[in-house]
């Protein structure tokens, strides 16, 4: 029978995390960090070179609309 996976959120202080990581880490269990709003959404985004570049706002709707 195959386990049915649920998805909780769960606060927790910096200082439990090394503690609380090891321990989903030996349960097997998987856990990520949510994005919590836009700023960091796009942070993420230049980091990993997500980035888009358009000389007038012609040039950013034709990049858009094809």
């Amino acid at each position: 029978m195959e386990a049915v996976l649920n998805e909780y959120t769960i606060r927790v202080p910096s200082v439990d995390l090394p503690f609380f990581r090891s321990f989903v880490r030996k349960m097997g269990w998987e856990a990520k960090k949510k994005r919590v709003n836009g700023i960091d959404k796009g942070l993420e985004d230049i980091r990993k070179g997500r980035v888009y570049y358009a000389k007038d706002s012609e040039d950013l709707i034709r990049q858009i609309l094809g």
